[in-house]
């Protein structure tokens, strides 16, 4: 059931109205994080990280132009990134649209028709009349319907920024893990060549000692084996960087085969020598895109909680309308066949109460589920960042294991081998030192590919590269 009123004094009633109106429902307050999260980060207490705060441009640390022309060429080019610019726009042209309830909507109408007197008025033939109305009216938005839809659509739509921010970092950062994937596919298809070209003097050392009387057909085919097992690591690596180049082209925006010549050749993935700034909790934050989102939400979901309140209270609107009779079209807008009206509207739906109840439990609770999501986002991005620190610490110090072993074996084997020329040494020994030398090197050269897909993770876990 609807209930219209009109009133005497349209402007005074209104103003009086105003004047004790207000916006219902709760309003939104930020929330704060926990103390925990303004404090340092726990694991940024390695001499790797420095508490300053990290570029917008992460990757330009690495002093590298191919790749900083490889990321830019990705932002403006990637895909995904124009998925993202679209759902913004669609989200923007939403919130226009809920901010047009702010303006008057008007309607025009223009007609004819035979009009038959009827008995009651005389009787007579049926005769044409023309008629024309403009109508205005404007709600006022007295308890705040309006203006928390507008408040949840912007909410929103700074949401979708943020989802659009995250997809920049996302794309940035994958850009840079493709091009650290080739560049540490050609370092370790480099090491495997190496210990081959090794292998494969030995492996000649024995044939000629054999045909010398000094050897034997069991050291040729030891030496014959180990150096078939190296050389079957090496399609392997082929096809790794072939893989990242082509996932590198397509995240640039281009077809796979149009990956850069440049990036074929690199052989040194991108790695940092000074400590990697991380900044704090608090600023992590406020950096993090999935944060900002989720808290925008929960803003969004809070101001629907007011929509659906307000549609408890009475709607308000500012009317009026002009409208026009007459038996001929040159007769529209002459004062004798002028009408108009003007005045406020009062109407006030009288709805199930339970239905309209429940509505605004499901508001209030989906704004409650919002919060949760809050807090386990940022819950979720402090785990994320510590945890990417300390894989980064801990393959750090696991490189510079593997690099004093590598030079360990690698003068074991030259020792060996020198001694196996000499007659002093058996082949085994030998053997066993190109084997462990072999196999520190390609675990070098894995551990270094992983330091930079670490290193990466971490840039990405602080949330870089959305500011620029």
């Amino acid at each position: 059931m609807r209930l219209a009123t009109r009133l005497g004094n349209p402007i005074a009633a209104t103003a009086a109205l105003a004047l004790a109106g207000c916006a219902v429902g709760p309003d939104y307050r930020r929330p704060a994080p926990a103390a925990a999260a303004q404090a340092p980060l726990a694991s940024a207490a390695s001499p790797a990280f420095t508490g300053n705060e990290p570029p917008g441009r992460w990757w330009s640390l690495f002093a590298d132009p191919l790749l900083d022309r490889l990321v830019e060429q990705a932002l403006s080019a990637n895909t995904d990134l124009r998925v993202a610019a679209a759902n913004l726009a669609q989200a923007r042209a939403v919130l226009r649209e809920t901010q047009a309830g702010r303006l008057p909507t008007t309607d025009l109408t223009v007609g004819g028709a035979y009009a038959d007197p009827g008995e009651d008025f005389g009787g007579g033939e049926a005769e044409l009349r023309f008629n024309a109305g403009f109508d205005v009216s404007y709600q006022v938005d007295l308890f705040g319907r309006v203006s928390r839809a507008i408040a949840a659509s912007r909410a929103e739509a700074e949401a979708v920024q943020a989802a659009f921010d995250l997809t920049r970092i996302t794309v940035a950062a994958e850009t840079a893990r493709a091009y650290a994937d080739a560049c540490s596919a050609g370092r370790q298809l480099t090491v495997a060549r190496e210990s081959v070209r090794i292998q494969e003097q030995t492996f000649d050392l024995t044939r000629r000692l054999v045909e010398g009387g000094r050897g034997t057909a069991l050291e040729t085919g030891q030496a014959g084996a180990q150096l078939e097992q190296t050389r079957a690591t090496i399609p392997t690596f082929e096809a790794l960087r072939r893989t990242a180049l082509y996932r590198l082209a397509v995240l640039t925006g281009q077809p796979p085969a149009a990956f850069p010549p440049a990036v074929a050749a690199c052989e040194t993935p991108p790695s940092l020598s000074q400590p990697i700034p991380v900044g704090n909790g608090a600023t992590l934050l406020a950096r993090r895109p999935d944060i900002r989102a989720a808290e925008r939400q929960l803003a969004a979901a809070t101001a629907r909680v007011g929509v659906a309140t307000a549609e408890l209270y009475p709607s308000i609107s500012l009317g009026g309308s002009v409208a026009s009779n007459s038996a001929s079209l040159g007769g529209i807008g002459s004062s004798s066949g002028l009408s108009f009206s003007l005045g406020p509207l009062i109407s006030w739906s009288f709805p199930n109460r339970a239905v309209a109840s429940a509505r605004v439990a499901q508001a209030e609770a989906g704004a409650d589920a919002a919060l949760a999501r809050f807090d386990g986002a940022w819950l979720g991005a402090l785990e994320e960042a510590e945890s990417a620190l300390t894989r980064y610490a801990s393959e750090l110090d696991r490189v510079a294991a593997l690099r004093r072993a590598r030079a360990n074996s690698a003068e074991a084997a030259r020792i060996a081998r020198l001694r196996y020329r000499a007659g002093r040494e058996p082949f085994q020994t030998t053997l066993d030192a190109e084997r462990s030398l072999s196999q520190v090197e390609a675990a070098l050269a894995q551990a270094e590919a992983q330091l930079s897909t670490n290193l990466i993770a971490v840039f990405l876990a602080l949330g870089g590269g959305w500011a620029a």
